[in-house]
Protein backbone atom coordinates (compact mmCIF):
# COMPACT_ATOMS: atom_id res chain seq x y z
CA UNK A 1 0.00 0.00 0.00
CA UNK A 2 1.43 3.33 -1.05
CA UNK A 3 1.01 6.38 0.99
CA UNK A 4 2.41 9.22 2.50
CA UNK A 5 2.57 9.60 6.65
CA UNK A 6 2.78 12.95 7.89
CA UNK A 7 4.32 14.32 11.25
CA UNK A 8 5.45 16.95 13.37
CA UNK A 9 2.68 19.38 13.92
CA UNK A 10 1.36 20.64 17.33
CA UNK A 11 1.00 24.07 19.21
CA UNK A 12 3.78 26.76 19.74
CA UNK A 13 4.53 30.39 20.59
CA UNK A 14 4.78 33.33 18.13
CA UNK A 15 8.33 33.41 17.22
CA UNK A 16 8.82 29.34 17.66
CA UNK A 17 10.23 26.33 15.54
CA UNK A 18 8.95 23.26 14.56
CA UNK A 19 9.54 20.70 12.16
CA UNK A 20 7.21 18.63 9.88
CA UNK A 21 8.14 15.31 8.21
CA UNK A 22 6.39 13.44 5.51
CA UNK A 23 7.41 10.04 4.44
CA UNK A 24 6.58 7.92 1.56
CA UNK A 25 6.20 3.72 2.12
CA UNK A 26 5.14 1.38 -0.23
CA UNK A 27 6.56 0.09 -3.58
CA UNK A 28 7.00 2.61 -6.23
CA UNK A 29 9.10 3.41 -9.25
CA UNK A 30 10.31 6.80 -8.42
CA UNK A 31 10.05 10.35 -6.61
CA UNK A 32 10.78 13.62 -8.09
CA UNK A 33 8.74 16.72 -6.87
CA UNK A 34 7.94 17.06 -3.49
CA UNK A 35 6.14 19.75 -1.48
CA UNK A 36 4.28 21.30 1.37
CA UNK A 37 0.84 22.70 1.49
CA UNK A 38 -1.42 24.27 4.08
CA UNK A 39 -5.04 25.35 4.20
CA UNK A 40 -5.97 27.83 7.04
CA UNK A 41 -9.45 28.04 7.79
CA UNK A 42 -11.86 29.68 5.11
CA UNK A 43 -8.62 30.32 2.48
CA UNK A 44 -7.72 27.87 0.08
CA UNK A 45 -5.03 25.24 0.10
CA UNK A 46 -1.39 26.95 -1.08
CA UNK A 47 1.68 26.10 -2.04
CA UNK A 48 4.33 26.84 1.08
CA UNK A 49 7.21 25.02 -0.56
CA UNK A 50 8.45 22.73 -3.09
CA UNK A 51 11.67 20.48 -4.04
CA UNK A 52 12.70 18.76 -6.87
CA UNK A 53 15.05 15.51 -6.66
CA UNK A 54 17.72 17.50 -7.97
CA UNK A 55 17.52 19.79 -4.55
CA UNK A 56 15.80 22.64 -6.13
CA UNK A 57 13.15 25.01 -3.93
CA UNK A 58 10.82 27.53 -4.31
CA UNK A 59 8.81 28.98 -1.52
CA UNK A 60 5.74 31.06 -1.09
CA UNK A 61 6.98 34.63 -0.39
CA UNK A 62 5.54 34.82 2.62
CA UNK A 63 7.64 32.08 4.18
CA UNK A 64 10.95 32.72 2.49
CA UNK A 65 13.91 33.19 4.61
CA UNK A 66 11.40 31.77 7.93
CA UNK A 67 11.00 28.01 6.17
CA UNK A 68 13.37 25.10 4.90
CA UNK A 69 12.42 22.42 2.94
CA UNK A 70 14.84 19.88 2.21
CA UNK A 71 14.35 15.69 1.20
CA UNK A 72 16.22 12.59 2.26
CA UNK A 73 15.87 10.57 -0.76
CA UNK A 74 17.21 7.25 0.82
CA UNK A 75 14.23 7.51 3.32
CA UNK A 76 11.91 9.03 0.88
CA UNK A 77 11.54 11.19 3.46
CA UNK A 78 10.38 15.53 3.00
CA UNK A 79 11.19 17.71 5.49
CA UNK A 80 9.93 21.35 6.34
CA UNK A 81 11.57 23.02 9.10
CA UNK A 82 9.89 26.38 10.33
CA UNK A 83 11.26 28.72 12.18
CA UNK A 84 9.93 32.48 13.34
CA UNK A 85 6.63 31.32 13.13
CA UNK A 86 3.96 33.85 13.12
CA UNK A 87 0.03 33.52 13.95
CA UNK A 88 -0.60 33.51 10.53
CA UNK A 89 0.96 30.39 9.81
CA UNK A 90 -1.46 28.60 11.67
CA UNK A 91 -2.88 26.07 9.37
CA UNK A 92 -2.91 22.16 8.47
CA UNK A 93 -0.14 21.34 6.52
CA UNK A 94 -0.43 18.71 3.92
CA UNK A 95 2.43 16.90 2.21
CA UNK A 96 2.11 16.48 -1.66
CA UNK A 97 4.46 13.90 -3.87
CA UNK A 98 3.34 12.34 -6.89
CA UNK A 99 4.32 8.79 -6.71
CA UNK A 100 5.24 7.16 -10.35
CA UNK A 101 3.73 5.50 -11.72
CA UNK A 102 0.39 5.67 -9.65
CA UNK A 103 -0.39 9.38 -9.62
CA UNK A 104 -0.80 12.27 -6.88
CA UNK A 105 -0.86 11.80 -2.96
CA UNK A 106 -1.68 13.72 -0.41
CA UNK A 107 -0.54 13.02 3.23
CA UNK A 108 -3.18 12.88 5.98
CA UNK A 109 -2.90 16.73 7.14
CA UNK A 110 -1.33 18.09 10.55
CA UNK A 111 -2.25 20.53 12.59
CA UNK A 112 0.41 24.03 13.32
CA UNK A 113 -1.03 26.45 15.69
CA UNK A 114 0.81 29.40 16.39
CA UNK A 115 -0.61 31.20 19.29
CA UNK A 116 0.59 32.84 22.71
Amino acid sequence: QVQLVESGGGLVQPGGSLRLSCAASGTFLSIIVMAWYRQAPGKERELVARITSGGSTNYADSVKGRFTISRDNAKNTVYLQMNSLKPEDTAVYYCNVPLMPFGNFWGQGTQVTVSS
